[in-house]
């Protein structure tokens, strides 16, 4: 190589490896903390000036800023900074048959806006547009402009094809796997949108926010109108070849006369088929099963207790594929785990020597939402970096 080639070269990977050490100095702040230059110096083992040059475009770009000071035993005072969390924005979506959820977070991962509507869209179009008005409602509401919203992560039943960009098996949507429909919601949104199943991004919440904090193998099992499972493996979402990994509703289950799901056994709709064979009568929901059971109707408690028997059965097949240090209850019927613990920890124990900890979950009905945050939040930190870094 001459030395004009090299020359040539030299603009290039200088630019490189500013933008390497600026992007490995907002890493450390994100991740440890308030830092001063000195400080980040010491641990990165870069130059004090390499810092301060890093800083001040960091700075400069609105990426960083300046949170305080620090005054050692001896010396000076030294500034500290910390990552600008208002330099975007994550935008989560969770689309269920009754609810839909919105939530708008800075880089913090600190929602600052939200809102919750009932779903009533009755096609897919409908519930397309519902989700777009709502999501750019909440973030014009926010007062947050939206040019700095660099990543929307959608939660929802099913399975979702990139190829294709079409959902499949979501069963309590109709329509919903419709070819161009998320294409069509990224267009109105104009915003960056991935899609995702919601137990997954259920499982990832309650890993990064809840219950699952710490654990090697953790399994969500997400129970409401239907019944799914999210996986995280040392802090990574396992979604097996084709993203079906966790589609456990789809095991079989014998039923009376002919074969049945599992989803069909343990869902919400089993619990009020299970409350009405018992004889309870006049319109019902899951969770009006539940409130029963909770004041010692007869047939509530007998409903409720055969859902946890099955759900024991649930994680004792889990427990022989996986073998998870913990299974957290979730979803609808999940929010009332403290009903169904005693009777699923009581069966496990007459099934199988391989009996996780089972536990409720902590975010309750936030789950999928918060676990779509923390999924867009992952994206739209490196969106964030890369638009102000080449502005």
């Amino acid at each position: 190589m001459t030395s004009s080639d090299e020359s040539a070269e030299q603009p290039w990977n200088r630019q490189r490896l500013r933008s390497t050490n600026e992007r490995m100095l907002l890493d450390r702040l994100r991740t440890g903390g308030a830092a001063s230059r000195a400080q980040l110096a010491r641990e990165s083992g870069l130059s004090k000036p390499t810092v301060s040059t890093a800083l001040a475009f960091l700075e400069q770009a609105g990426l960083v800023r300046e949170v305080g000071t620090h005054t050692p035993e001896r010396g000076r005072a030294a500034v500290l900074y910390a990552p600008d969390p208002t330099a975007g924005y994550a935008l989560g979506i969770d689309i269920g048959r009754a609810w839909l959820r919105v939530a708008l977070a800075d880089l913090d991962g600190t929602v600052v806006a939200r809102s919750e509507v009932r779903n009533e869209a009755r096609t897919s179009s409908a519930m397309a547009d519902l989700v777009v008005t709502t999501a750019r409602g909440l973030v014009a509401d926010s007062g947050v402009p939206a040019a700095k919203v660099a990543q929307a992560v959608v939660g929802t039943p099913g399975v979702y094809d990139a190829e294709s960009g079409r959902v499949r098996y979501a069963l309590n949507l109709p329509g919903w796997g419709r070819a161009g429909l998320f294409d069509r919601m990224r267009e109105d949104l104009g915003v960056p949108l991935a899609v995702h199943n919601d137990a997954n991004l259920a499982a990832l919440g309650e890993y990064t926010f809840g219950a699952g904090a710490g654990s090697r193998l953790f399994v969500y099992v997400l129970i409401g109108t239907g019944l799914g499972m999210g996986v995280v493996a040392e802090g990574r979402l396992f979604t097996g070849a084709h993203g079906a990994a966790g589609e456990i509703g789809f095991l079989p289950w014998p039923g009376r006369t002919k074969p049945d799901t599992l989803e069909g056994a343990v869902s919400g709709d089993a619990v009020v088929a299970a409350a009405r064979a018992h004889g309870m009568s006049g319109p019902l929901s899951a969770k009006d099963v539940f409130a029963a059971a909770r004041s010692g109707d007869p047939a509530a408690v007998q409903a409720v207790r055969q859902e946890g028997e099955r759900l024991a059965h649930t994680v004792a097949a889990v427990a022989a594929v996986l073998d998870p240090d913990l299974v957290v209850l979730g979803g609808g019927v999940g929010h009332s785990a403290d009903l169904l613990l005693s009777t699923v920890r009581e069966t496990l124990r007459t099934l199988t020597p391989l009996r996780p900890r089972v536990a409720p979950s902590a975010l309750g009905e936030d789950a999928v939402l918060l676990g779509a945050v923390a999924t867009a939040l992952d994206t739209a930190r490196d969106v964030a970096f890369e638009r102000r870094a080449g502005a």
